[in-house]
Parts: structure tokens; C-alpha cells; sequence
């Protein structure tokens, strides 16, 4: 695993990096895999790629899971790739700590121990 976060501090908020997986059998996000571009977190859509359902799936996805408006999530690389850059209008450090948070819970869950 990269030792850098998939996510970094903006003067406007927050970049995420994201490996999408379209038609899955639910909506959701779980942990971080290594991919070429870095580390990136796994997220999982229903929508398929097509006509930018899966993009919006994801802005969507990822706006609920931070607790953010959806028009604070855009898509700005990787539209018709599996990895994405997402740009999050907002408190860059605090939307950063509460993904290191996510990360440490989940780095938890990995090794077995509890959320």
C-alpha cells in the first residue's frame, strides 16, 4: 500500500482519488486499493458507464458518505476511466480528517479488530 493518502488538501477543499466499479449489485465504499495512478479509494456503483450515470452515481455516493451538498462533488479526470479524480468544494482539513478517519477504521477492520 502507498503510503500517501488518495486524497489531498486543495486551496478549495479536498481531491479523492477513486477506483469505480460500475454495475454493482449495491452502492457503496470500502477501503483503498493500490492502482497505477496511486492509492485510491474503492467505490461501487449500481449505475452503468454510460452517458455519465456512473459519474454522477459516484458524486452522488461520495457526497452522502462526506456529508457534503452533491454540487460539491465533481468529476474533473478520468471520466471514461475506472480511476477518477474527484474534486470536494469545502474545509479541506476537515474533510481530510474525517477520511483519515474512515482510514484508521477500516485499516482496523482489516487486521481484525473492531470499527
Amino acid at each position: 500500500m502507498s503510503a500517501r493518502p488518495p486524497w489531498r488538501i486543495t486551496a478549495s477543499g479536498l481531491d479523492v482519488r477513486v477506483r469505480l466499479t460500475p454495475r454493482s449489485s449495491q452502492d457503496h465504499i470500502e477501503g483503498v486499493v493500490e492502482t497505477a495512478a496511486g492509492a485510491a479509494v474503492k467505490v461501487w456503483v449500481r449505475a452503468v458507464p454510460e452517458a455519465g450515470r456512473a459519474n454522477t452515481a459516484v458524486e452522488s455516493l461520495v457526497a452522502d458518505w462526506l456529508s457534503v451538498p452533491k454540487s460539491s462533488v465533481r468529476v474533473v479526470s478520468g471520466v471514461a476511466s475506472r480511476v477518477k479524480m474527484l474534486s470536494i468544494d469545502g474545509d479541506g482539513l476537515a474533510l481530510a480528517r474525517k477520511l483519515a478517519d474512515w482510514h484508521d477504521r477500516m485499516q482496523g477492520t482489516a487486521k481484525g479488530l473492531p470499527k
